[in-house]
């Protein structure tokens, strides 16, 4: 599931760089994907939303720095508070776009890498040199 979201992730940054005619016309419509979603109206990154239940993605949520660790939990007890009160919070507080920082999927695919490597290497074939 993961590696699905990172792979969609790479392919918009291939479409970016390499389709600036593609780009014109899907970045609006992705802005206003993001608008109409509301997670920044509750205070969320979008690394906010990816499910924690993954090792791999708890892996990397316990390589956060304590401080951005924190403010992750910060984010996410206040949206579920919000949610709980059917409530979004003032527009001053909403998340800019600018603010709203893949600081989460570094670390993931950091993860996913060592993960392969360690698979490579746990099956690797020692032969004996003849």
């Amino acid at each position: 599931m993961v590696g699905s979201y990172l792979r969609t992730f790479g392919m918009a940054k291939y479409v970016m760089t390499n389709s600036p005619t593609l780009t014109k016309i899907i970045l609006p419509l992705a802005n206003f994907l993001v608008e109409t979603n509301g997670y920044r109206k509750m205070g969320l990154r979008y690394d906010d939303l990816i499910a924690e239940e993954n090792p791999i993605v708890q892996k990397a949520i316990n390589r956060l720095e304590p401080k951005e660790y924190y403010d992750r939990v910060f984010r996410l007890r206040r949206a579920h508070q919000l949610s709980l009160m059917h409530q979004l919070l003032p527009k001053e507080e909403y998340i800019k776009p600018e603010e709203d920082i893949r600081y989460l999927t570094p670390y993931i695919l950091q993860v996913e890498a060592e993960v392969k490597e360690r698979e490579f290497f746990d099956t690797m074939v020692v032969s004996k040199k003849k």
